[in-house]
């Protein structure tokens, strides 16, 4: 206890102030930190309770157990399969099933594609696990009151995780990380008491793999995916070869490799490096028998062999915070209670707003994790993060929403390095896609269809109906306008995203035809995964003219059109997109439900609570439907209105939600300025579609769900796709107070904001080169300059 009684009245003031102050500081250290802290006081059950940790190219779930730790693990590239030219050979019968198409001849048209548009084989395989790490520590089981301050935890801003707890008197901890800079898994087990670590780290695989000492300190893993027959799933035989190296090192007592383990016994502290290969090479998008995993795995490890635990955290810290520290969020105090005791309260209708900046710092660190150097696959299904041999959906690369909604928070985040795996991979599908476009469409450019894997796989897959969509390509590369509109990197947009975009505008050309009207339209094509009833009550997906495709076309169109005049080019490319934009339908909305229509003809919806709003795609992720148009404006609001209400409802439940589906109702709301529902949906995304390790589900757990509510939290709180950067556009009520640092918008920007009470109080712009910029908020916008490296304090 601090005395003063000998002190003097002004110094006494002095030293409590100061006293004061510190607490404040420490109090706000400690705050920070919980903001961005998952924390548990009991081990993961299972796997949707583990925590991730990833590189880009390596992930790891960790469970936390105190008498078996498990430790599932992945490399990127561990996928079955081979590659094969699956595409339909149809160019020649297309023109047949577009003209019975347009003629409403939609059964005649639905058979005659299922004889000709159906690829050979019709599905992919999947992306696998690794495998897993055990760590058993005894033959005997503890009981959970034998076991005192449990803590496991993830700090998604050093990106560790840890578990510690007190067992018979000794204070046991293990750490857990994926460094980018030294492309390892680190695990470090300590306690507090000398020659107390006595365990068995084991390796094992379902199927394919086996581990056997390397050295006396090395297990070495050798493994060779075996595909078995599978119907409509390609050749069987033996395909993908993988490996991997994990070398101990022990601090006190003895460690040595047996078997398919490594024991330790009575040591102070150990430590382990692990990682894994593939012969996978992207550069032909295939595996490649030049290449030797294990070789490559020794060369990893012969770096880090010698390596200090303290430098290779070191290391692993300042890079990832490189990333991570750029964008500041919160909206308050956080909760001092653990993660899940919390998420259990949102679910019984209370509000968290530290949870909410908690799962928007989450996405972001998901994306770190899943898509970035040293990594060259972009984030799948599941990011990069999967425990099954044959995962849902095979973990694979849905192009039709869901790689997309992956990437939807990467530019506005601040984490535009996490794109370019993702751009890397649709520059490398233009090969396969231009057979697919010549092969299947009779065009010339590039397409792909709904999904892909690892190998390139650009053809119709899992069926016609479902598996057509030739627009996937043109969605994609928006994706790399997008990056160049807010990185403003003209040699990217010239070597990387305007031969991606033109080569997918030029296959729309020519893939185009006239409708009854003379209107351009796709055929076939579908609204995804949805389905029309015609007036004879028969249901049908495939469709010519889709809303959707009408949306995204325009988009690319223009923007190519507009990258174009940026690069200085001249030719008549752009004219051709011009008059072709010209002959596009419009979009129109239904006369008997006043919401946008979804197909060209005014069907009657299957599931008029379907999943998927293809047909708002122009609200967002599309600029086209705003509010310069205020009848499709308005006319989109009552589309949700109406999908809300076939799909919230019990009494008439005609469809169901995802995760990602509620995801991307976050991001509507946002674009349509209605920060009350967008709040409600955010709130909605937690308490019915979120993990207790916050992973999304869809279910099963599908991270663009996480992806999607980050991107439609940043989206509540800026937006910048109408030529202005619009400050706080959807603010819901609730959200009454914080603050946001970092956030990028389009035309290379920073942006910082406060608000208090709903209002905004301060916000401050940085740009690398001078510029003007056109600030909104609420109905007051200005035009302003903003000088090179020099903030703009915005004054509205």
């Amino acid at each position: 206890m601090f005395s003063t009684k000998l002190i003097p009245y002004f110094t006494t003031v002095k030293v409590w102030l100061s006293f004061l102050l510190f607490l404040m500081i420490v109090v706000d250290v400690r705050a920070q930190h919980q903001d961005h802290v998952l924390w548990y006081k009991e081990p993961a059950k299972n796997w949707n309770e583990a925590l991730p940790v990833g590189n880009g190219r390596l992930g790891a779930m960790v469970f936390g157990d105190y008498n078996k730790e498990t430790i599932q693990l992945n490399e990127e590239s561990l996928w079955a399969g081979t590659k094969q030219d699956a595409n339909a050979d149809a160019a020649a019968k297309l023109p047949e099933i577009q003209a019975l198409l347009i003629a409403g001849e939609i059964e005649k048209a639905a058979a005659l594609s299922e004889k000709y548009l159906k690829s050979d084989p019709l599905r992919i395989r999947s992306y696998q696990s690794f495998g897993e790490l055990q760590i058993d520590f005894a033959n005997e089981r503890y009981k959970p009151e034998q076991i005192t301050d449990y803590r496991r935890e993830l700090d998604i801003q050093s990106g560790i995780a840890a578990v510690q707890y007190q067992l018979n008197g000794v204070q046991y901890k293990r750490e857990v990380f994926v460094s980018a800079p030294d492309n390892v898994i680190v695990i470090r087990l300590t306690a507090d008491k000398p020659g107390k670590l006595t365990f068995r780290l084991s390796y094992g695989r379902e199927q394919d793999a086996t581990a056997t000492p390397h050295s006396d300190k090395e297990l070495r893993i050798q493994g060779q995916i075996a595909d078995l027959p599978q119907k409509d799933a390609g050749e069987a035989g033996l395909h993908m070869k993988f490996a991997g190296l994990i070398r101990g090192v022990n601090k006190g007592g003895s460690l040595m490799a047996t078997a398919n383990s490594l024991f330790v016994k009575e040591a102070d502290e150990v430590l382990f490096y692990f990682t894994a290969a593939t012969d996978y090479n992207f550069s032909i998008l295939n595996y490649d028998r030049t290449i030797d995993p294990f070789l490559r795995c020794q060369e990893i490890i012969d770096k880090v062999k010698n390596l200090p635990f303290e430098e290779a955290e070191k290391r692993h810290v300042m890079d990832h915070r490189t990333l991570f520290d750029r964008v500041v969020f919160n909206m308050g105090p956080p909760s001092m209670l653990p993660t899940d005791e919390r998420l259990k309260m949102v679910k019984e209708g209370q509000l968290d707003l530290s949870l909410v900046s908690l799962y928007f710092q989450y996405g972001r660190y998901l994306l770190m994790g899943s898509s970035r150097a040293p990594g060259v696959l972009p984030a799948n299904l599941q990011g990069i993060w999967n425990e099954d041999m044959n995962a849902p959906w095979s973990s694979d690369f849905h192009t039709n929403i869901n790689i997309q909604m992956n990437y939807w928070p990467a530019e506005v985040c601040n984490l535009s390095e996490t794109v370019i795996p993702f751009s890397n991979f649709i520059s490398a599908l233009r090969e396969p896609g231009r057979v697919t476009a010549r092969k299947t469409y009779n065009a010339s450019g590039w397409t792909m269809n709904h999904l892909t894997d690892l190998f390139g796989r650009t053809a119709i897959t899992d069926g016609v109906g479902w598996g057509t969509f030739p627009i996937a390509a043109s969605w994609l590369v928006l994706h790399q306008w997008d990056h160049y509109l807010f990185t403003k990197d003209k040699e990217y947009l010239r070597k990387e995203a305007y031969p991606s975009m033109q080569e997918a505008a030029q296959f729309m050309l020519d893939y185009l035809v006239e409708d009854k009207n003379g209107n351009l339209v796709t055929a076939p094509s579908n609204s995804p995964e949805n389905q029309y009833r015609m007036a004879d009550g028969k249901q049908f997906m495939l469709t010519y003219g889709a809303t959707m495709d009408v949306q995204i076309i325009n988009e690319l169109f223009h923007a190519c059109v507009e990258a174009e005049t940026i690069l200085g080019q001249k030719s008549d490319f752009s004219d051709r997109l011009k008059n072709a934009m010209k002959k596009l339908p419009p979009v129109k909305i239904s006369p008997r439900y006043n919401t946008i229509q979804e197909w060209i003809e005014d069907y009657e919806e299957v599931e008029p609570g379907h999943r998927h709003i293809s047909h708002l795609f122009g609200l967002y992720p599309g600029k086209s439907i705003n509010a310069n148009n205020p009848e499709i404006f308005e006319a989109a609001r009552r589309t949700i209105a109406r999908r809300r209400f076939y799909n919230e409802n019990e009494g008439n439940r005609m469809g169901s939600y995802t995760g990602w589906s509620r995801a991307w109702m976050i991001n509507f709301y946002a674009r349509l300025l209605d920060g009350d529902e967008a709040g409600k949906n955010v709130q909605e995304l937690l308490a019915k579609t979120t993990l207790d390790n916050l992973f999304n589900t869809h279910p099963p757990f599908q991270i663009d769900g996480n992806f999607g509510g980050t991107a439609g939290i940043a989206e509540m709180l800026i937006q910048s796709h109408n030529d202005e950067v619009h400050l706080l556009p959807a603010l819901p009520p609730t959200w009454a107070t914080g603050e946001v640092k970092g956030l990028r918008v389009r035309n290379g920007l920073l942006v910082d904001m406060k608000w208090e009470n709903g209002e905004l109080i301060d916000a401050t712009i940085y740009a690398k080169e001078t510029k003007k910029v056109t600030v909104r908020y609420k109905n007051k916008v200005k035009t302003m300059k903003v000088t090179a490296n020099k903030p703009l304090i915005v004054q509205l």
